[in-house]
């Protein structure tokens, strides 16, 4: 083959890989291991575009890279494929989520007729090094069973807090009944019953069991939600944008919902301090550190008659400045404590912030809103009534949903203290800072002024003032010492049909969990994806969904024997699947638990895990929760799933938009809409002036737009771009390069069926598209499909190039004009190899420059695999192969390793330089070359030879001879001869490693 021909290569490839398994590993090997994982992909109908690959390239480099290395190499690949997306789309089309699922992953034709190119396939394209024999989804009962185990292995433990760790929740059973509660330190709620050994015997079995749901790690419980009514489900805070879901922009609301439960916030502590053992950025880490958020302060309990308002305060110092209370319109006590005067005013509060997110919530610093209960608690330790009232910035779910306000030290309560200073129910701010002003703004510091009005706190610095409260508040019962977390329990329960079933059925109310040895309990057909009509999830509407505990087995709703019961109609959330998925990987093909102890114990956890950093919050964070219960049970020996993470950045697009120029005019009805070329915009929006270049059409266009402004010019004195709506255009209807529209395309093209009569006001007879920088999207038409890059450029270019654009942590542009240079790199490598008659490579030597190319190239590379800075490498790549072609090396001494080297990053030409090189192996399993740094070593420098002080030549001249010997040398020279015939050396001035200068006369 003389030409470059990507296609060929890397079909044959590609096709060599998967029939001989090229990269499956073993789970036993006297080599080192080395786990490289990618965040999974979710299935979608849309496929991938260029941007999905980035994070997989950079892993597939360092896992080609490692082999090359010996190491023996994890990197496997799955799908995440449960999500509400496919339900979605189920819901649109009536199509099984589970057939569109299959389809979008593997390829095909969907029922709608749309032609789907499959991930699998899409990805294989691209030349990964993926052992596909250990690919999991993670809706496949095979796999979600196992995700049902760790549910009920989580319902089965409590969280001992003197051993601090998850326990069986049989130990905690045998101490109740050894010696009750008096012995049980557990992370629960703070006000649980306490009872002796003799109580907890005679409870009845349902008694027990209410008892012990209060300890579990998976629990029932009344919480506030974030409800999306079109949607018909939970969803979480991470699933909302600006309100409203990001899934449709359908309306959210927070609602009280019976949910199960994960007590994540029992691990506080540990995912807190674990985080310093992890190599990732500093910015994921302080993310996570912020989440979990934790506070050293006291817990202060305020009596309201017989009810007690518990609040968390870091600032117990201040305890004296209470001016107000504030509480979360949803806290449990504000419809009971609300006087009827403010009924009214404290519903309608209620109703608006209920449309409201907890993430708008928290976001929006600005906006001051709330409402006076009418109510007044007693302060504690001064016995003053403290009003109550309500407002959203206090959120039910954060802390105890209620806050002690101190105007005078935190900003916030200062400015609502003055937002609604002389409104009932809102004293004159109390000051308790000795010698300070605090009429404008409050005063935060801790430690630098003495407390005064604040009894005997009076004179105090902030640590002995904290101190001497907590003390104080132990001493009277009204608070104590505490530490607390911003840390709240997950939400674990979702009202869709696709996500893994729960393993649990409903006896007398309570939950019951269904045996290991049954699972998986699969999801049922329904003839709709959408909730019942009296609210109940999807799964309402499956007549075959309860549980026969005789048969051990799923049966009719129909069923009336004793021994039937409801099963649990809510679903899992997206989380669960991928918050253990790392080890699933580790053992995918064993049918008879979720992974062996000797395969885990050998991989251990992910040496180096890629994604987006979108992801810190949630994934990051339970799966860290969940690998640390399943090593409290034995069941791991690690305590972390990802030792190293990197997050990739995104890949832009670049959209391209026309500008419809929204004039006003009266008569709409038949008005044609008239597109302005970009360029005139941007002209005539800077020197206000019109241009002349167009074409006939569009200056009568203009014409009449000029009748309809009485002869003004259309721009007048405020041309801005604010007179035009810019409009995406799908990339296949432009030039690429120029920016040109092909108008006639636009016009009949599927999506501007309502631009057919357009009018374009043209520039030098053509319209030209803007171009803006933005997140790649199928809705922004910026779409670039890896398939079109691997038909015309090819995989290896494709990875090349996406390697090339910059940090693997940046965002960057894409631009497909771009490609266009490193092809033509990968034409040129090819060469190198190849004369006019075929390919050629030589046995002889290489030269000594050849050497000094291949040597700082391998130490180049190595560095960047290392280092992660792949992008340096593609360029040290060119530069390696423009010196050879110039050396015009063609020894295999040089080319050889030169292919392994640039195998990690395009494989499928490495191997088949490899194969042309007489090799019948895969070049994976070649050894990484040695860097030798003598080959670096200069054995000759450049002198430049002048004769008095001006320079006539250069000698390249030995680096290690003497002074001496270095003036013989370039005396005995044909050159100086030359030079010096005829002439009389007055001196010679030799600086070694720099000049040779004779003085002649």
């Amino acid at each position: 083959m003389l030409l470059y021909d990507h296609k060929e290569i890397e079909a044959k490839w590609q096709k060599h890989w998967a029939e001989n398994k090229t990269f499956n590993a073993v789970n036993n090997s006297d080599k080192p291991k080395f786990y490289a994982l990618d965040m999974f992909p979710y299935p979608s109908g849309a496929g991938l575009h260029v941007g999905h690959p980035l994070g997989y390239i950079a892993s597939d480099i360092v896992s080609r890279y490692k082999r090359h290395k010996g190491f023996n190499v994890l990197h496997p690949m799955g799908y995440d494929s449960f999500g509400l997306p496919a339900e979605q789309y189920a819901i649109q089309t009536g199509q099984h989520p589970a057939e569109t699922t299959k389809t979008n992953i593997e390829g095909g034709t969907d029922k709608s007729g749309n032609e789907i190119a499959g991930y699998r396939n899409q990805m294989d394209r691209i030349g990964f090094s993926f052992d596909w024999d250990r690919e999991v989804r993670t809706s496949s009962p095979d796999y979600y069973k196992y995700t049902q185990e760790i549910f009920i292995m989580l319902f089965e433990s409590w969280y001992d807090k003197d051993a601090d760790k998850a326990q069986p929740i049989s130990l905690l059973e045998s101490r109740f009944r050894e010696s009750g509660t008096t012995t049980i330190n557990a992370a629960t709620e703070d006000d649980l019953r306490q009872f002796t050994a003799a109580q907890w015997n005679a409870f009845t079995d349902k008694e027990q069991q209410e008892i012990l749901l209060d300890y579990r790690l998976t629990f029932l419980a009344d919480t506030e939600v974030n409800w999306c009514p079109a949607l018909g489900t939970v969803l979480a805070n991470d699933e909302i944008v600006n309100g409203v879901s990001e899934r449709g922009g359908h309306p959210v609301v927070r609602k009280k919902m019976r949910q199960w439960m994960m007590r994540i916030s029992a691990f506080a502590e540990r995912l807190l301090n674990d985080l310093d053992g992890l190599d990732w950025s500093e910015s994921i880490k302080e993310i996570q550190r912020n989440w979990i958020g934790k506070s050293v302060g006291a817990m202060v309990s305020f009596q309201l008659d017989e009810h007690k308002i518990d609040v968390f305060t870091t600032r117990p110092d201040t305890i004296f400045g209470v001016t107000f209370m504030t509480l979360a319109p949803e806290h449990e006590l504000v419809d009971v404590i609300t006087t009827p005067a403010q009924q009214e005013a404290v519903e309608a509060y209620k109703k608006a912030t209920a449309a409201r997110s907890e993430r708008e919530r928290m976001a929006d610093v600005k906006t001051i809103s709330g409402v006076f209960t009418g109510a007044y608690a007693t302060h504690p330790l001064s016995g003053e009534q403290v009003p109550v009232w309500i407002g959203d910035y206090v959120l039910a779910g954060y802390g105890t949903g209620a806050v002690m306000a101190v105007p005078c030290g935190d900003e916030r309560d200062h400015a609502f203290a003055n937002f609604f200073a002389g409104q009932e129910g809102m004293p004159a701010i109390k000051n308790i800072f000795d010698g300070v002003d605090i009429s404008e703004e409050a005063y935060a510091a801790k430690d630098k002024t003495p407390l005064c009005n604040s009894d005997f706190l009076n004179g105090m610095s902030y640590k002995q003032a904290m101190a001497a409260a907590i003390a104080k508040l132990e001493e009277v019962g009204a608070g104590k010492g505490k530490t607390n977390y911003r840390l709240r329990d997950a939400v674990f329960s979702r009202q869709r049909y696709w996500g893994e079933p729960f393993p649990v059925y409903y006896k007398d109310g309570l939950p019951q969990m269904i045996d290991r040895k049954y699972l998986p309990i699969e999801l049922p057909e329904v003839d709709e994806y959408l909730p019942t009509e009296d609210g109940a999830p999807p799964l309402g509407r499956a007549t075959t969904w309860s549980w026969c505990t005789q048969e051990n087995k799923v049966v009719s709703n129909e069923d009336d024997r004793d021994c039937v019961y409801p099963l649990e109609l809510n679903t899992m959330p997206g989380w669960a699947g991928s918050s253990w998925y790392m080890f699933r990987y580790m053992d995918a093909n064993n049918e008879g638990e979720m992974f062996s102890k000797e395969a885990q114990e050998y991989w251990e956890n992910v040496d180096l895990y890629i994604g987006g950093s979108e992801h810190a919050t949630g994934h990051l964070l339970y799966s860290r929760f969940w690998v640390k219960l399943l090593h409290d049970l034995g069941k791991v020996s690690v305590t972390e799933p990802f030792q190293k993470m990197i997050n990739q950045g995104m890949i832009l697009g670049q959209s391209a938009f026309v500008y419809r120029w929204e004039y006003g005019i009266e008569e709409k009805e038949n008005r044609k809409p008239v597109f302005f070329s970009h360029d005139l915009i941007v002209k005539a929006v800077k020197e206000k002036t019109f241009i002349d270049e167009i074409s006939d059409e569009a200056r009568d266009v203009y014409d009449k737009l000029l009748s309809i402004h009485n002869g003004q010019s259309i721009w007048g004195s405020e041309a801005s771009f604010n007179h035009f709506t810019p409009i995406h255009v799908d990339l296949s209807v432009i030039d690429d390069i120029t920016n040109e529209l092909d108008i006639e395309k636009f016009k009949n093209h599927v999506l501007n069926t309502d631009f057919k009569d357009a009018l374009f006001v043209l520039s030098v007879g053509k319209y030209f598209v803007g171009r803006e920088v933005e997140k790649m999207s199928k809705s922004k038409y910026n779409v670039v499909s890896p398939d079109d890059i691997c038909d015309q450029y090819g995989a290896d270019t494709l990875r090349l190039y996406e390697m090339f654009l910059g940090p693997l942590e940046q965002a960057k542009p894409w631009n497909t004009a771009g490609i266009t240079g490193v092809y033509g790199f990968m034409k040129k490598l090819w060469k190198l190899y190849h004369n006019d008659a075929g390919f050629s490579v030589s046995d002889e030597k290489a030269s000594p420059d050849s050497m000094k190319t291949l040597h700082k190239t391998i130490k180049k590379v190595q560095d960047d695999i290392e280092n992660f800075s792949f992008n340096t490498s593609v360029s040290s790549f060119m530069i390696a192969v423009n010196e050879l072609t110039q050396q015009k090396c063609n020894s295999r001494e040089v080319l050889e390793p030169l292919a392994i080297l640039i195998s990690p990053y395009a494989p499928h030409i490495a191997e088949e330089l490899w194969s042309l090189l007489g090799h019948n192996e895969s070049i994976s399993e070649a050894s990484f070359p040695v860097f030798e740094e003598k080959h670096l070593v200069e054995s000759s420098k450049t002198y430049p030879i002048s004769f008095n002080g001006k320079m006539k030549f250069t000698l390249d001249l030995p680096v290690d001879v003497s002074k001496d010997e270095l003036e013989k040398m370039v005396l005995e020279n044909e050159k100086v001869q030359q030079q010096l015939e005829g002439k009389q050396i007055r001196k010679t001035i030799i600086v070694p490693g720099k000049i040779v200068n004779f003085v002649v006369g």
